[in-house]
């Protein structure tokens, strides 16, 4: 593939801005058979190997990635909204390249898996890929969600319980029930969820008379948000987290 399509598919503008890149010599290549050393790259037409390829635009590392999967620890006072309403929005904690990478033809770039509430914190998958948002978010997955959940009034076994046999919403006859629950202490609740509608946490602890303070998703299937990921910074998911996903 031309140096100058690796770019452009990799969202750093089109075809003639990211020409433009390499002709300025702001593109080098990592030369792997050369023990990484970086080489570079002034002619646009220059072909590579895509897959594995690393290379570094105007100073910054990037790895190719035929398909982007990412995870962010969502802040709060955040929308998961390209057009937000009143907070920043959750796509101005990425760099440009991941927004504005191309999609048949248009420029989309990475979108989220769903969406937490501007107050909710916590672990947020990114993509490009169409096909594996449609799959984590089909409630026919069953992809278990966790949240840690702090409540305003003390909680008690029949709380628990309610939530673990199911309670009804206002808008649904039928009745909707955590996959997991546990009182991790008085004022802090440990929620699985397998579907996501809207506002479902909040609400499902309103129909056994508590009230949501805090909330944060700690685990989607089996990738727990790690530690050392701060509120606001991103990541590539690994091969392997991408299983532990999907399972």
């Amino acid at each position: 593939m031309q140096l100058q399509d690796i770019l452009y598919s990799q969202g750093f503008g089109t075809r003639r801005v990211c020409a433009g890149l390499i002709q300025q010599g702001l593109v080098q290549v990592y030369d792997e058979k050369q023990g990484s050393r970086l080489v570079e790259c002034c002619d646009a037409s220059m072909s590579f190997d895509a897959p594995g390829l690393r290379f570094r635009v105007q100073g910054v590392d990037w790895p190719y990635h035929e398909k982007a999967y990412l995870m962010l620890h969502k802040p709060a006072g955040t929308e998961c909204s390209q057009k937000p309403s009143t907070y920043p929005s959750i796509y101005t904690l990425l760099p440009s390249p991941l927004r504005m990478r191309p999609q048949k033809g248009a420029v989309q770039g990475v979108q989220a898996v769903g969406r937490l509430d501007q107050d909710t914190t916590g672990l947020l998958l990114l993509t490009d890929d169409g096909k594996f948002i449609h799959r984590m978010s089909s409630p026919r997955h069953h992809v278990p969600k966790v949240y840690e959940v702090t409540v305003k009034h003390p909680l008690d076994d029949k709380q628990v319980d309610k939530l673990l046999a199911g309670v009804v919403l206002e808008d649904d006859p039928k009745p909707v029930l955590a996959a997991a629950c546990e009182a991790i202490d008085s004022h802090h609740l440990r929620l699985t969820l397998t579907e996501g509608k809207y506002h479902q946490v909040k609400r499902m602890v309103a129909a056994v008379s508590n009230r949501v303070e805090g909330l944060h998703r700690s685990r989607i299937g089996g990738l727990q948000l790690p530690q050392d990921l701060a509120p606001g910074q991103w990541r590539w998911l690994s091969a392997d987290d991408l299983l532990s996903i999907s399972g």
